[in-house]
């Protein structure tokens, strides 16, 4: 195991223990229009040429160690665009959070014992102890902003107690010190919108999955990172579908998810995107989840009219 990882990369070796698993997963990730590379060229005639890549949110040394053809095209680049410039600065996070209660704390005069039963507030009182945060300490708030602060793989948490920062922000510390322009395509506020657009049922039913689940969070965050490291990027939800036991309802949370917080989301940075693409000498950085698929921000930046190709090509 790298000394990275606190997980197993569930897909290493399936080829041979199940190799009718790993076929199913293979042909629906070969099914995804621009599911393999991380790195994308961006071309229109008379303009300076842009780049697309994947991210992931993630301070793992094996992300942060960025690969020599991304790291010649960030120098390239006269502006970096990323999803939000909120998470830059950690009081601007917490000021949103303060901005917006109606997107982050639950109804006045409601507390998350309202949504639990006996045996699930035992147990994600449990959960939450284990991963350092005290129930009572969140006990108004919404349940995506609690998820976003305990769903995380366990290694991830110690490296971001230790002040370890996420590939984003490295890119946009570099981006900084070099003189480049760093822009947002989201704001903090927008990215509360989409996270808290569920029900609050819903919301509620996928923080006790993932507190359910929690055994099993090191193995699907380090089966990911393999998969962004090998830029398999069509292939992170088939995977986790087939590896990961889910029931009917979890599988329609993730359906919801996907097409709140990814689909709809490609529009908006794909469309955002364009003034940066037009002036030219743009690298835009973004979540990999959101560059493969029909409606994937490569597949829309065709659809403006851009050129768009593996940079390996």
């Amino acid at each position: 195991m790298s000394e990275q990882s606190c997980g197993t990369d569930l897909m290493a070796g399936l080829e041979q223990r199940d190799p009718e698993k790993y076929a199913r997963i293979r042909a629906a990730a070969d099914a995804v229009p621009n599911g393999r590379g991380l790195l994308w060229r961006i071309e229109r005639e008379g303009v300076k040429v842009s780049w697309l890549f994947g991210t992931m949110h993630l301070s793992d040394g094996r992300i942060l160690d960025i690969p020599r053809p991304v790291a010649d095209a960030f120098e390239t680049a006269e502006t970096l665009a990323i999803e939000t410039t909120g998470i830059l600065e950690p009081a601007e996070v917490m000021k949103a959070v303060a901005g917006n209660p109606d997107l982050t704390m639950l109804p006045p005069g409601k507390t998350l014992d309202d949504y639990l039963s006996e045996g699930e507030r035992a147990e994600l009182r449990d959960w939450l102890k284990e991963k350092g945060v005290p129930y009572q300490t969140v006990i108004r708030m919404r349940p995506w902003l609690i998820l976003s602060m305990a769903g995380e793989a366990s290694c991830e948490t110690g490296r971001r107690i230790r002040g370890e920062k996420v590939l984003d922000v490295v890119l946009a510390e570099r981006a900084r010190e070099s003189g480049k322009r760093v822009v947002g395509l989201e704001t903090i506020s927008e990215q509360f919108e989409a996270l808290n657009s569920f029900p609050l049922e819903t919301q509620v039913r996928v923080l006790l999955s993932t507190a359910a689940l929690d055994e099993s969070t090191d193995d699907m965050m380090e089966t990911l990172v393999g998969l962004y490291l090998r830029g398999e990027t069509g292939m992170f939800t088939e995977a986790l579908l087939q590896l990961v036991p889910h029931d009917p309802q979890d599988l329609e949370d993730f359906t919801r998810f996907e097409n709140r917080i990814v689909r709809m989301r490609n529009h908006v940075m794909a469309e955002r995107a364009q003034e940066h693409l037009e002036r030219g000498g743009a690298f835009i950085a973004v979540g990999a989840l959101h560059l493969p698929g029909e409606e994937g921000v490569v597949e829309l930046l065709r659809q403006a009219g851009w050129r768009v190709k593996p940079a390996s090509e």
